[in-house]
């Protein structure tokens, strides 16, 4: 044992432990490193006790440059306060742990600005690979880093970006929804998404939605973006006569939240007379209300997976771009009991 502080172990270099254990500098790297079956055993002996008595600890970062590997996966999130990307980028950094990786997270905050101010900063961190869920606007940028090492996308395309991409099924979890409402007896459905913003899940689920809106001869639908005027189109929708029973498609859990906290402004009770389904299935979707049903996303998974392609094509794979699309799973609450209470 010994009682050397944290400053005092910074300080100490290889060359102290070779000193101390009475060997060549060479050996005390042998050692560390991938070599230690060329020394001899009682060599060994007394490179690992001068590590224990000077409390030597040696710089990962620095041996990894010089082999090449550093062990670091980098990952560009748009918005680290969305529940979405917390969700995803656990099951990244578990997935990370388990094989040996590091995660280094970088937030753009919607900003492109910082999303290229980020994209350099990877780079300068020697990260192996790169996990990416943003708007994507620097595309040269990503194109050029494609280049050099692996990428997959998470959620969202970037145009002419030929990388895995990990997400959701957004056409399939479109027509589970409205297939449920139909069941329910609800006729006018809003669906409540955010800004587009150039965002191609956001773009699939709305385009989705209107296609199949329009093979429903027994439903209608409108589109709706979140932003200051939210309550006022709710009121609209909520006051305008149509054929029959209304209900609110929420495309994630920022427009549930927002269309939820706009329903209140206007003083409406929640979900009495009105059909509420959302994607995405946040802590607080049971606490308002009867409950809010949701369509699940298997965020650990999508998560784990995006790392799991990037670590085959670390390893080598040089297979055509895949895709994997999540189903979601749907998770009824009091918000679609129903017109008839079914």
């Amino acid at each position: 044992m010994n009682d050397f502080s944290t400053a005092q172990r910074s300080r100490v270099t290889m060359l102290d432990v070779a000193e101390r254990a009475g060997v060549s500098k060479a050996s005390v790297s042998r050692f560390i490193g991938e070599d230690r079956a060329l020394l001899s055993d009682a060599i060994a002996l007394r490179i690992e006790q001068a590590i224990d008595e000077l409390g030597y600890r040696p710089n990962q970062m620095a041996r990894g440059l010089k082999r090449g590997r550093t062990r670091l996966i980098g990952m560009l999130v748009a918005d680290i306060r969305n529940p979405y990307s917390i969700a995803v980028m656990h099951g990244v950094e578990t997935a990370c742990r388990a094989h040996g990786y590091s995660l280094v997270v970088c937030n753009t905050d919607r900003d492109d600005e910082q999303e290229r101010q980020h994209l350099a900063l990877l780079r300068s961190y020697n990260i192996e690979g790169l996990i990416v869920n943003t708007l994507g606007h620097h595309r040269d940028e990503l194109h050029e880093l494609h280049r050099e090492m692996p990428l997959v996308l998470v959620d969202r395309k970037v145009d002419g970006l030929d990388s895995d991409m990990i997400g959701l099924n957004n056409p399939q979890a479109v027509e589970m929804a409205l297939v449920h409402l139909e069941q329910r007896g609800y006729r006018d459905v809003l669906l409540v998404t955010e800004p587009y913003d150039g965002t191609s899940s956001r773009i699939e689920r709305v385009s989705s939605f209107q296609a199949q809106i329009a093979q429903r001869s027994e439903l209608a639908g409108a589109v709706v973006e979140t932003g200051v005027e939210l309550a006022t189109h709710l009121q609209t929708f909520l006051n305008t006569s149509t054929n029959g029973p209304k209900a609110l498609f929420c495309a994630n859990g920022v427009a549930a939240l927002a269309a939820t906290t706009a329903l209140r402004e206007i003083g409406f009770e929640l979900f009495k007379d009105l059909g509420f389904i959302a994607l995405d299935d946040l802590d607080w979707y049971p606490l308002v209300g009867c409950g809010i049903t949701a369509l699940a996303q298997p965020t650990q998974e999508i998560g784990a997976r995006a790392f799991e392609c990037l670590l085959k094509r670390l390893r080598g794979d040089d297979t055509a771009a895949r895709r994997l699309d999540f189903a979601p799973v749907l998770v009824e609450r009091g918000s679609t009991l129903g017109i008839r209470g079914v």
